[in-house]
Parts: structure tokens; C-alpha cells; sequence
């Protein structure tokens, strides 16, 4: 669908003309260091996620260098995240 795959920001911005979003308008959460570069490459706001079962002892270390705006270890701290934006629960 894009020519280039994380961390190059196609897939992000792919998806937000698909919905006719302007990418500072959106909020991306990711759990890998490429996509939050992907999605800070888009322009979009990056919420780094360590609550998956792969989760590593650097992880959240490593998205924040990636340039994640936040880092959330359970879905209760993004639904916080995503409240401060205004998006419903």
C-alpha cells in the first residue's frame, strides 16, 4: 500500500488522507521505536505502548528516545493520554 515501511511516516500518512485527516490532527500509538519515528515523521502526535507481552526492560527508555510524546504501560494510562486531547473514552 506504501512504498516505504516504518519508520518512513508512508503508512501514517496513508492513513490519515484515507480518512481526510490532516496528520497534526492525529495521534498515533505504537509499540516498536520505528513506528514512533514513523508516526513523529508524519507530524502526528506518538504515544509509545509497553503493555504487550513483549514488552523489555529498556522498552519504554526506547520509545521515548524514538520521540514518543508519552509512554503508557496500560491501556487505563493512554485512555488518560487521549483525554487530555479531547478523544472520547
Amino acid at each position: 500500500m506504501v512504498k516505504n515501511g516504518k519508520p518512513a511516516p508512508d503508512i501514517f500518512l496513508f492513513a490519515a488522507d484515507k480518512i481526510g485527516a490532516n496528520p497534526v490532527d492525529c495521534i498515533v500509538i505504537e509499540d516498536s521505536p520505528f513506528g514512533i519515528q514513523g508516526a513523529v515523521a508524519a507530524g502526528m502526535t506518538a504515544i509509545g505502548y509497553t503493555g504487550g507481552g513483549h514488552t523489555y526492560a529498556e522498552h519504554a527508555a526506547r520509545l521515548t528516545a524514538a520521540g514518543a510524546d508519552f509512554v503508557c504501560a496500560d491501556w487505563q494510562e493512554v485512555s488518560r493520554q487521549l483525554a487530555r486531547f479531547g478523544v472520547p473514552a
